[in-house]
């Protein structure tokens, strides 16, 4: 499965706003279990708490008193670019020569590295290694000393993904990437203005969704008032198509429609392009329950609960370490012999990134005595590396890069394998934005790093060897 991105949330305007930040993080949680942090202003100074761990274990109540104001940003992490370092958890806060500034991003930027060395040439000294802290060293360098002015030089620089939320003493800044690649919805509680990756976590804090931030589009928020700007050309929108695949919680909105609703449906379009000889359907447990449900339904076949999933262990797939990552996938899932045993099962997942996991997974099923078994995947082949935020760092990883369909089935050990088309795909989600569909096509509109080698493996090469 692929690694995910992060989660950010932000409050303006409410007495209470580090413990609602502390609530939507926790509903974040799914898309960052490295690291989580809080920022939060009284007016007059910016209060930050971070660290290494989950939401639940980073907070507690005493250090949410000390967080006191009515405005706070706050952050949860899967590293993308930077290593898994405390110093790299965010929001990061700093202070320069315009006050007191913190950032939290979601995103990747993929010129990074050229922009590192050009700060460093002129006297930058960096704590971390992520590019987050690179636009914050771009921000304090601007020869403007307006922040809005620095900040829009900033990002007409930058090059990639990001919604970004920061922080100053009296004001709020909400940004999108003109081509709106990764999410950002806002919302309101009590008079109060709020932000989040998704709209679960208005849910948990009680407050009401109004809208996805439009691509391209800058919201600030100070005691005059909330002022919308547009200060980049448009561009051809490109929302990560696999927020609906995978990313998103099932129970979030986004764009207008239920992402269970578009799973569900994913799954019935799966059904109607790859049909499976099968007596059962079973999901594989979370992230693909409702395509299950779906599936099951358009092919007139029963669905049942044949792997259950442990929820006393994180995703162990965003665990960087390979071997945990490994270990995990024996740990993650325990099958239902008597749902299993003598059945022909169809199994609907997300999506197949190196193969491991489902290896693993045919494996078990066929120990618990599946008579068949029958893969079908909600994702087209992924064949090439995301650079939005993402973590799929060279082609050589990617099983579908490399091996066709038939390939693939006959590396898995299971009895037939099928994929949902693009065109599919783009059949079931929301037609009233654009997507990018690199992970597929190879189609990079955002461009990509100038150091990307084709095929070059990382941390010790193949794990399909």
């Amino acid at each position: 499965m692929p690694h995910e991105e992060c989660g950010i949330v932000g409050v303006y305007g409410h007495p209470e706003a580090a413990k609602l930040t502390y609530l939507g993080l926790y509903a974040l949680q799914h898309r960052g279990q490295e690291s989580a942090g809080i920022v939060a202003s009284d007016g007059a100074r910016l209060r930050c708490h971070k660290s290494k761990g989950l939401v639940g274990d980073v907070f507690n109540k005493s250090v949410l008193d000390e967080l006191v104001g009515s405005r706070a940003i706050g952050h949860v992490r899967y590293s993308t670019t930077g290593s898994n370092r405390v110093v790299n958890a965010q929001p990061f806060l700093v202070n320069y020569r315009g006050g007191a500034l913190a950032i939290s991003h979601n995103g990747n930027l993929i010129n990074t590295m050229e922009l590192r060395a050009e700060l460093e040439s002129r006297g930058a000294i960096f704590q971390g290694t992520t590019d987050s802290e690179v636009m914050l060293h771009m921000i304090a360098q601007a020869s403007n000393p307006d922040f809005i002015e620095a900040l829009v030089t900033t990002l007409y620089r930058v090059k990639g993904a990001y919604s970004l939320l920061f922080l100053r003493e009296r004001e709020m800044v909400a940004v999108k990437d003109p081509r709106g690649i990764r999410p950002l919805c806002i919302g309101t509680l009590d008079g109060a203005t709020v932000l989040a990756s998704e709209s679960c976590a208005f849910d948990i804090m009680g407050a009401q969704l109004l809208r996805e931030v439009k691509p391209g589009e800058m919201v600030v928020i100070d005691e005059a008032g909330t002022h919308i700007e547009y200060p980049f050309p448009p561009v051809e929108e490109k929302f990560c198509v696999f927020e609906y695949i995978y990313y998103s919680r099932p129970d979030s909105v986004s764009h207008g429609r239920s992402i269970y609703q578009i799973r569900h449906a994913l799954g019935e379009q799966l059904a109607r392009e790859c049909p499976a000889p099968a007596d059962v359907v079973i999901s594989t447990p979370d992230s693909s329950n409702a395509a299950a449900v779906g599936f099951a339904k358009a092919a007139g076949i029963p669905f049942d609960l044949g792997l259950i999933r442990s929820h006393y262990i994180g995703r162990t797939f965003i665990e960087p370490d390979e071997k945990i990552r490994h270990f995990g996938a024996k740990i993650k899932y325990n099958p239902v012999r008597s749902v299993l045993e003598g059945k022909s099962v169809a199994i609907v997942d997300d999506s197949i990134v190196r193969g491991t996991t489902s290896i693993k997974i045919v494996e078990m099923l066929r120990k618990a005595g599946a008579r068949e078994v029958h893969l079908r995947i909600t994702a087209p082949p992924w064949k090439y590396p995301c650079f939005y935020g993402i973590d799929t760092p060279s082609e050589g990883e990617l099983i579908a890069n490399r091996m066709n369909v038939d390939e693939i089935c006959k590396k898995l050990g299971c009895d037939s394998l099928g994929f949902i088309s693009v065109e599919g795909l783009l059949k079931v989600v929301p037609k009233t934005l654009g997507y990018c569909t690199a992970c597929f096509s190879g189609d990079y509109a955002a461009g990509k790093p100038a150091n990307f080698k084709k095929n070059v493996l990382e941390d010790g090469g193949d794990t399909l060897a």
